[in-house]
Parts: C-alpha cells; structure tokens; sequence
C-alpha cells in the first residue's frame, strides 16, 4: 500500500513537529534559567536533605566538603554547576 501526502499535508506536520520542538526548548531554556538561579542554600535544602539528615557545615573543612560534594553529585545526580554552588556554601560555613 503507497501513502501519498500532499504539499499541504506535509506543510502542517513540519508546521506541528516546528512548534513542538520550540515548544520543548522553550520549556528547557526556562527551566535552566529557574535552576541557574537557585543558590547553594536552597540546592543543599533540596538535594542533601532529601535522601539523609544532612551533616552542618561545620562537620568538615574546605577541602573535605569538596571532596564529599564530588562524591554526593554522582549520587544526588548534582551538574557541576549546582554541585560548585552547594560547596561554596558549605565551605563558607565551615570558616
């Protein structure tokens, strides 16, 4: 069986799948922007504190906090950048 698609036809599904596709970036971009501006307080409020009792900044230096954030973004599936945040705000409490 042969389909045959008119001109017409295939003008509207390019029409459709071009606006579901910036339908779908759209909706990307703004949810990497909502991200782009939380701070390291409000993602080690969401990511740490969800799985366990996290521990006070306090509980490790500079170096060791950096050391457990590498480890924990694997786990909490942290980006860099979210993970860079959540040290810089542990490492400022343990001064």
């Amino acid at each position: 069986m042969k389909f045959y698609y008119s001109k017409k036809k295939m003008s509207v599904l390019g029409l459709l799948l071009g606006t579901i596709a910036i339908a779908t970036w759209t909706t990307g971009c703004i949810e990497g922007k909502k991200l782009a501006a939380k701070t390291g307080v409000e993602l080690w409020a969401e990511n740490c504190q969800r799985c366990h009792n996290a521990p006070t900044a306090t509980t490790f230096n500079e170096q060791q906090w950096k050391t457990v954030g590498m480890h924990m973004q694997t786990r909490a599936l942290l980006t860099d950048t979210e993970r860079d945040k959540i040290i810089q705000f542990l490492q400022q409490g343990s001064r």
